[in-house]
């Protein structure tokens, strides 16, 4: 009923390709289109196609900042440019970013083998791999919603249980391929909660959220999300009803009831103002050393010697013709979220939605031009 991924179209359009250091500092020049922007996003939200606040920045202040539609339909209560969402898989550089800093701290090495911290029925797989997508797990969301009892709630160890208990086959010898998979982020938040000796949501608070004050952005509960103020309600259209409807008001469907305790894949909330203190503070070193991010956007290659374009927690796009570009979207019942860095321009593009909208696809390839430069639909 719900799509769980939708990365792999939303620049399905772009093609990479070469180009000088000269033509990325002329595109870096070019303004962004501010009135594409607002008028892309007013007709949108007039229509009810889009719900939520899009935030962009350049050299890391705000140049545009603004909320549509609502956070609670019911209750007609509006959304506001701070309010809070859930960021589903935008989550996952969070997820890397801990691995990343236990790995400089020389507590772990990223070809280290999965084995050597978490017992799975897979052998073989490298730290690497599971960052980078290429491990070959099998969905642990398929095994669940076959066997696990929905009335409850899982974690990462009932996960990793099931794993064991069912171990469904591997879906390819590790680094033959890339595919998007939750499980390698599970096992990596377990990861670091064997390694550090904390709890991985401690960890993410100390280590990150705090050092960057971003003082509302959480690992929540379901219980601490309804309780949050100011915190955005998922919507999904629903045809029969000619209406929008509470994603949660599915719970035998929705996973991220019954699956309300995992880690490492999603399950992080924030607002766009805490999601820029994170973009800014990856140009320096406030978190880890430059070197470190070099290596988190850089492909993989596989073992037949082709490249896969997702770094540790980041897909990547290093030579777009307005230069080195890494994003992150992320796609839960009720929400669809992205965050592009324009690295060689130094622009930032944040888009939080709560209302799972169709055109979510076509807007953000919108905004993204307009953030980027016309030059960059130009090939």
């Amino acid at each position: 009923m719900f799509k769980r991924h939708f990365h792999f179209i939303i620049f399905s359009f772009i093609i990479v390709f070469t180009i000088s250091a000269s033509l990325v500092n002329e595109l870096g020049a070019q303004s962004v289109d501010y009135l594409k922007v607002s008028n892309t996003l007013n007709e949108l939200a007039k229509n009810d196609k889009f719900s939520g606040v899009v935030l962009i920045a350049e050299n890391g202040k705000v140049k545009f900042e603004q909320a549509y539609g609502n956070l609670d339909n019911d209750k007609q209560i509006s959304n506001k440019t701070n309010t809070i969402f859930e960021l589903a898989s935008v989550s996952k550089q969070f997820t890397a970013m801990t691995i990343m800093m236990l790995q400089e701290k020389g507590l772990l090495n990223y070809d280290d083998l999965v084995e050597q911290y978490i017992h799975i029925p897979y052998k073989g797989i490298t730290i690497r791999q599971l960052l980078t997508h290429t491990s070959g797990l099998p969905d642990y969301q398929n095994i669940m919603d076959q066997h696990w009892d929905k009335s409850k709630v899982a974690n990462n160890k009932d996960i990793i249980e099931y794993l064991n208990k069912y171990a469904p086959p591997a879906s390819f010898e590790p680094g033959t391929k890339y595919e998007y998979s939750n499980t390698g982020f599970v096992i990596l938040a377990s990861i670091t909660e064997k390694v550090s000796g904390r709890d991985f949501i401690e960890f993410c608070n100390q280590e990150i959220f705090s050092k960057l004050k971003m003082n509302r952005t959480a690992i929540r509960t379901l219980e601490e999300k309804a309780s949050t103020p100011n915190f955005a309600l998922g919507y999904m259209y629903v045809t029969e009803r000619n209406k929008y409807v509470r994603a949660d008001s599915f719970p035998s469907s929705n996973y991220t009831i019954w699956l309300g305790n995992r880690k490492g894949p999603g399950r992080i909330s924030a607002n766009v103002q805490d999601l820029l203190k994170w973009d800014q503070a990856l140009y320096g070193n406030a978190l880890v050393s430059a070197n470190t991010l070099k290596e988190a956007y850089t492909p993989m290659t596989l073992l037949n010697g082709s490249i896969s374009n997702y770094g540790f927690g980041w897909n990547l796009m290093l030579n777009a013709p307005n230069g080195k570009i890494v994003w992150h979207d992320g796609d839960n019942p009720g929400y669809k979220t992205l965050i592009v860095r324009f690295i060689d321009q130094q622009r930032t593009l944040i888009v939080l939605c709560n209302n799972a909208t169709n055109e979510f696809v076509s807007l953000t390839n919108i905004l993204r031009t307009a953030v980027a430069g016309e030059a960059d639909t130009k090939k």
